[in-house]
């Protein structure tokens, strides 16, 4: 097994690679269900505005999502992350990147201070962390249903490295999108701790 090495947050290269990920400080929200649906872009505009009063960055927040299946589940590695179990039964956190050190208490300010027409008094608002990982990652261009291809290639050097998937599989999307939005040019980071 090749070793790994540092990367920053929000890079990934076009071919698979096995690196260390460094501590990351979020503003998340927990969801269920299918990607895409309503409430699903409700959770993800919600964050963003939650996050965006905390930066001030003048630009969108990156958003991220983690993934998992609930107890119970088939266990799927890498590759096959989305086609064993039913989709619908997704478990996920939306997350976008807030300043280390941010405390709950500023999360709640902001989320007051923005008001945004996403939020509902049953959404759980709060800081989370994610330390430093070892990670397989790849870049995917374009269409969200053409990860499986991408997923492939990233579940098949994982295996030659001799790694297994060791937490939520790991999406980080550099670009903004909608319902709406088309998916040709989109740069979607594919991540998957590993141990």
């Amino acid at each position: 097994m090749s070793s790994t090495r540092s990367t920053e947050h929000l890079r990934a290269t076009d071919d698979p690679e096995y690196v260390r990920t460094p501590p990351v400080t979020y503003v998340a929200v927990l969801g269920d269900g299918s990607p895409g649906t309503d409430e699903f872009y409700r959770k993800k505009a919600l964050v963003a505005d939650v996050a965006d009063e905390l930066t001030q960055a003048g630009s969108a927040p990156v958003v991220e999502i983690q993934y998992w299946y609930p107890e119970g589940s088939t266990p799927v590695e890498i590759a096959d992350f989305y086609s064993v179990n039913p989709v619908p039964s997704l478990l996920y956190r939306v997350l976008c990147q807030i300043p280390a050190g941010t405390t709950q208490t500023a999360v709640e300010d902001a989320r007051a201070r923005a008001a945004s027409t996403a939020d509902t008094t049953s959404d759980d608002v709060a800081v989370f962390s994610m330390p430093e990982q070892d990670v397989v990652q790849v870049m995917h261009h374009g269409p969200f249903a053409e990860e499986l291809a991408t997923l492939g290639l990233l579940g098949e050097f994982a295996r030659q490295q001799g790694l297994r998937r060791r937490g939520p599989h790991h999406e980080i999307h550099l670009d903004g999108f909608t319902r709406s939005t088309p998916q040709d040019t989109l740069r979607t980071i594919l991540r998957d701790p590993v141990g």
